[in-house]
């Protein structure tokens, strides 16, 4: 099976907005049920009708992204990757970096934890998702892909963790 886009509605970052004026203040109608454990009341289902509170059109809305936001999003999930691997994070380390010997290999790791060095012309994405670090004459390139939770393919949403599992690779820049 190959890349499945998501609905844009699921997308981190997603928000509707009226197809007509553009507003962003959008309802769903829905129903809810009275809670006498809880003295509220509970949504219980939401349905397909939607309402512009700007100009009062009824209908489907319009999605769009917060790019900024989900830019912004990327770049965090990426820093904590690189400082401290999460439970849906790998990291690899290529054969010619393991030659390397396990001294060498920590010191790598932590120049990669530490990088800040990013630019314009490195990180075009401000993704944080590439570096370049030189350690004892040698040099040496980090990248961090993003794929589904079964590394089948690339992932249906970089900016959401829940379907994703960040691969950071550590290689000679001779191996790139």
């Amino acid at each position: 099976m190959g890349y499945i886009q998501p609905s844009m509605d699921r997308m981190v970052g997603a928000y509707p907005t009226c197809s007509i004026c553009g507003s962003d203040q959008i309802q769903q109608e829905a129903f809810t049920k009275w809670s006498r454990a809880r003295l509220e009341w509970e949504l219980t289902s939401t349905l397909d009708v939607f309402f512009c509170e700007v100009c009062g059109l009824r209908g489907g809305p319009d999605w769009k992204l917060d790019e900024m936001f989900r830019r912004k999003r990327i770049c965090r999930l990426n820093d904590e990757l690189r400082r401290s691997p999460g439970e849906n994070d790998m990291v690899v380390v290529t054969a010619g970096v393991q030659t390397l010997g396990p001294e060498v290999i920590a010191d790598v790791s932590a120049l990669v934890a530490a990088f800040e060095a990013f630019t314009g012309d490195n990180d075009p994405h401000a993704e944080h998702d590439f570096g370049a670090i030189t350690l004892d004459g040698q040099k040496l390139f980090w990248k961090i892909d993003y794929f589904d939770r079964r590394l089948k393919t690339h992932s249906p949403d970089a900016a959401n963790p829940d379907v994703t599992c960040r691969v950071l690779t550590i290689m000679l820049a001779s191996e790139y």
